[in-house]
């Protein structure tokens, strides 16, 4: 599995979010500024993103978008699933379908074995502790994500 921009970038967003939304909802205008991200991918990302729960939008003047969950309940690993494709490590593991002898194959199991161990890591991180190591970042002068 190589992680695409899609995870990359929508786990900034997140965290830009998270950091910049205690005021109110945060304009994907100001995200891109900040983030050096087109305006249009991040659009396209804030659909996938509250598709799966993470993002609530607010129409109007001052609008924009607010987690629409705490960053405790967000998990990096649910992130990439949610961003990803094929999360998996190869195809045969969220496909076995593709492969005519998946049920039988020894290597599968290794790939298989080899994604768990990752999303077990992922999953281990929250975006709480994005936002703490972001804040520590600001306060030192140093570029957070």
């Amino acid at each position: 599995m190589q992680l695409t921009t899609r995870s990359r970038y929508g786990l900034r967003m997140l965290l830009d979010i998270a950091l910049h939304g205690e005021d109110g909802p945060v304009r994907i205008q100001d995200i891109a500024k900040r983030r050096n991200i087109s305006v249009k991918y991040l659009e396209q990302l804030i659909r996938a993103l509250k598709k799966a729960g993470f993002i609530n939008s607010k129409r109007g003047p001052k609008g924009g978008h607010v987690l629409a969950v705490g960053t405790d309940q967000i998990r990096v690993g649910d992130v990439v699933r949610a961003l990803e494709s094929r999360p998996e490590l190869t195809e045969c593991v969220g496909c076995p379908e593709v492969c005519l002898i998946s049920s039988d194959c020894i290597t599968r199991q290794i790939w298989a074995r080899a994604t768990e161990s990752i999303f077990r890591e992922l999953d281990a991180i929250l975006l709480t502790d994005l936002l703490i190591q972001a804040r520590r970042s600001e306060m030192l002068g140093l570029p957070c994500c």
